[in-house]
């Protein structure tokens, strides 16, 4: 188990650089000035080259990875002897002087606020929002997979597979779309949601409020290809279940059918449905982009994608490093549970 985890902590930390060389690369060879982007096309040419050398803007691709990848490891080795972190930090180790200090995820180019601040709101919004999501999957995903596996070529088997095909076609944003236009608007009166808006508001006082509300048709949103997905693995699981020996003994034995299914069939059908909810959880905790920019849910896929949109280069660093390293941690999570929740497997 130790060498387990030491080998995939130590992969995702080189998935991690690779983002970020992979994302600067992106951003700074792109056919855009950042740093006019970032901070208006009517700055003059004194004040942008004054602004470039204050955020480093100036100095090569590879300087510039170099220097955010320093902020932000918790560990550097001070080389140069130059270098100040701008955070606290402890001097490990003299010769050469190691630094340990708190990451430094910088200042938005766009408020002047630390990025680690933005984040810090953003993130429980986004985190609800996929634990919210996860959670519809799971309930009607399995109980429709049943359903539809107990009543084969039945009208509810046609109406569960619908759903599952229009789970896996429809796009997200489109999906998103067509709730927020049909249950935030034209039925608002009925169900007194909104289009729009996000988990925490300011009310007429100026204070901030949280509406529970707001959740609701971007969770739904959300949820339906977790839906589709569940139904399915739920279905074809029990399907299979059904016909094994073990089902027969049991039926023999006197134990009506659907007691047969609730004491056997559904434990056997736990560990596929746990693994794909984690890597499903995995993806939309790292910020559900489409859908949190269609309802203007302020979570860190809205940050994401207006960041992007902005050439807010420290944000949107920030906010995909976040999404890469709660990706990897659920999937690191999701390969040590899979021994306790099935012995056969072992891990190497």
């Amino acid at each position: 188990m130790f060498y387990f985890l030491v080998k995939r902590i130590a992969a995702g930390f080189i998935v991690l650089i690779s983002v970020v060389i992979l994302i600067c690369s992106i951003i700074y060879l792109s056919p855009i000035d950042p740093a006019r982007m970032s901070f208006g096309q009517r700055i003059d040419d004194a004040t942008l080259s004054a602004t470039k050398k204050a955020y480093g803007l100036d100095q090569s691709l590879p300087i510039q990875m170099i220097h955010y990848l320093r902020d932000i490891s918790p560990f550097w080795i001070n080389i140069d002897r130059h270098y100040v972190p701008n955070t606290n930090h402890i001097l490990l180790w003299n010769n050469p002087p190691v630094l340990v200090k708190w990451p430094h995820w910088r200042e938005s180019y766009q408020s002047g606020e630390s990025v680690s601040s933005i984040l810090s709101r953003a993130i429980p919004k986004t985190i609800i929002l996929a634990l919210l999501a996860i959670l519809i999957g799971l309930v009607f995903g399995v109980l429709l997979g049943i359903l539809s596996a107990i009543f084969q070529d039945t009208w509810i088997d046609k109406m569960a597979n619908i759903i599952a095909i229009m789970g896996y076609s429809l796009p997200s944003y489109v999906a998103g779309i067509f709730i927020a236009l049909i249950f935030g608007y034209l039925l608002s009166n009925y169900t007194g949601l909104s289009a729009q808006g996000s988990l925490v508001e300011l009310n007429n006082a100026g204070d901030e409020i949280t509406n529970w509300r707001n959740i609701i048709l971007p969770a739904i949103a959300l949820g339906l290809r977790p839906v589709a997905l569940f139904l399915q693995l739920t279905k074809s699981a029990l399907i299979e279940n059904l016909q094994l020996d073990y089902m027969k003994t049991a039926r023999a034995k006197g134990l009506s059918f659907y007691k047969a299914i609730y004491k056997h069939c559904l434990k056997n059908i736990w560990v596929p449905l746990l693994t794909a909810a984690l890597g499903w959880l995995g993806s939309l905790m790292a910020g559900a982009f489409f859908i949190e920019s269609v309802f203007n849910y302020d979570g860190v896929g809205d940050i994401t994608v207006n960041a992007l949109l902005n050439f807010d280069i420290p944000l949107a660093l920030g906010a995909i490093l976040y999404s890469a390293t709660i990706f990897i941690a659920i999937n690191i999570l999701n390969d040590i549970l899979l021994p306790f929740l099935d012995p056969k497997i072992k891990l190497t």
